[in-house]
C-alpha cells in the first residue's frame, strides 16, 4: 500500500503516509503547451490510497488523472475537502445539482471513498462506491482545550451549525450555544447566542468551513459590544477567499486556526490520523 496525491494535498497526504507507516508515491505534474494538465506517477502500488482536496478546479483535474494512472490498482479514495458540496440540490430549473455531478465521477475507478465534514451529508449517496463522513469536531475541541483558555463558549455561526459546535464543545464539556439573528431594521441586524452570555468570556466560533468570514467578522463585533473578553474562529476546512484571514483578523479575531484539509499557514490541526484510523 502506498499514498498518492494532487498537488494542494501533498502534505497531508505525506502525514497520513507517516501514519500508516507507508510511503508516498512521488508524482511529476505539469502542463501541455495548451493548458492541458499532465502528470506521470512514478512506480503506483497495487493498492492505492489516493488524496485530493477538490480545492478548485486544476485539483479535480489532478484528482480524475491519478484516479486513472492508479486504474491497474485496488484505489481508496480521500477528498478530505470536496468542492461543490454545497450545491446539493436544485433551486431553479436548469440548476446542475453539482455535488451529484462531482461524487458520479470521482466515484468511478476506486472502491470506497472517505470524506471529512463533508457539508452536506446527503451528498453521500451519490457515489457509486461506499462513502464514509470523518469529522475533525472532536481534534478541534482538543485544539481548543490545548490553548487552556478560561471557560470558553464554543458558539456555531447559525442553528445549522449547532451540532458541530456541540461535538466541538464535547472535547472539554463547555458551554455550546449558536448565533441568533435579529434584524433591526432594514439595513441593521443584531447577533448574539441565543441563551448564553458571552461578556467575560473566551468565545470560539466553530464551523466546517470558513470563506469569506463575514458573518464571524460581524458577530466577533458584536460580541465585544456585549462584553467578551477574546473572540477566536475555529475550523474544519479554511477556505478564506478575499483576503478572509486578514478581515477577520481586523475585525478582532485574536485567533484563526484551521485543519490541513486544505493547506494554509493557519492549518495547526491535522486530518491525517483521524483518515489513517478510518483507513486500517
Amino acid at each position: 500500500m502506498k499514498v498518492i496525491s494532487t498537488e494542494r494535498s501533498q502534505i497531508l497526504a505525506a502525514r497520513i503516509a507517516e501514519a500508516l507507516n507507508t510511503t508516498v508515491v512521488d508524482v511529476k505534474f505539469t502542463r501541455f503547451p495548451d493548458g492541458e494538465q499532465y502528470l506521470l506517477a512514478q512506480k503506483p502500488d497495487d493498492d492505492m490510497i489516493i488524496v485530493g482536496s477538490v480545492v478548485d478546479n486544476d485539483a479535480l483535474v489532478q484528482l480524475l488523472l491519478l484516479i486513472d494512472a492508479c486504474d491497474s490498482a485496488t484505489n481508496r479514495l480521500v477528498i478530505p475537502y470536496m468542492g461543490y458540496a454545497r450545491q446539493d440540490k436544485r433551486f431553479y430549473e436548469g440548476e446542475p445539482i453539482s455535488a451529484r455531478a462531482i461524487a458520479h465521477t470521482l466515484g468511478r475507478g476506486v472502491e470506497s471513498c472517505l470524506t471529512v465534514n463533508i457539508h452536506e451529508k446527503n451528498v453521500l449517496k451519490y457515489f457509486d462506491v461506499p462513502t464514509t463522513n470523518l469529522t475533525l469536531a472532536r481534534d478541534i475541541g482538543e485544539y481548543i482545550e490545548s490553548a487552556a483558555l478560561n471557560d470558553p463558549l464554543v458558539l456555531a455561526p447559525d442553528d445549522g451549525a449547532l451540532a458541530f459546535a456541540r461535538d466541538v464543545a464535547a472535547a472539554g464539556n463547555w458551554d455550546f450555544d449558536h448565533l441568533e439573528k435579529t434584524r433591526l431594521s432594514g439595513v441593521e441586524v443584531k447577533m448574539a447566542p441565543k441563551k448564553l452570555c458571552a461578556a467575560s468570556r473566551s468565545v470560539v466560533i466553530v464551523d466546517d468551513i470558513i470563506s469569506t468570514g463575514g458573518t464571524i467578522a460581524t458577530a466577533a463585533g458584536m460580541l465585544y459590544q456585549q462584553g467578551a473578553e477574546h473572540v477566536y474562529a475555529a475550523c474544519v476546512h479554511g477556505v478564506l477567499i478575499g483576503g478572509a484571514y486578514a478581515h477577520l483578523k481586523a475585525n478582532g479575531i485574536r485567533d484563526i486556526v484551521c485543519s490541513d484539509t486544505i493547506e494554509r499557514g493557519c492549518s495547526r490541526i491535522s486530518a491525517a490520523a483521524r483518515i489513517a484510523d478510518a483507513l486500517k
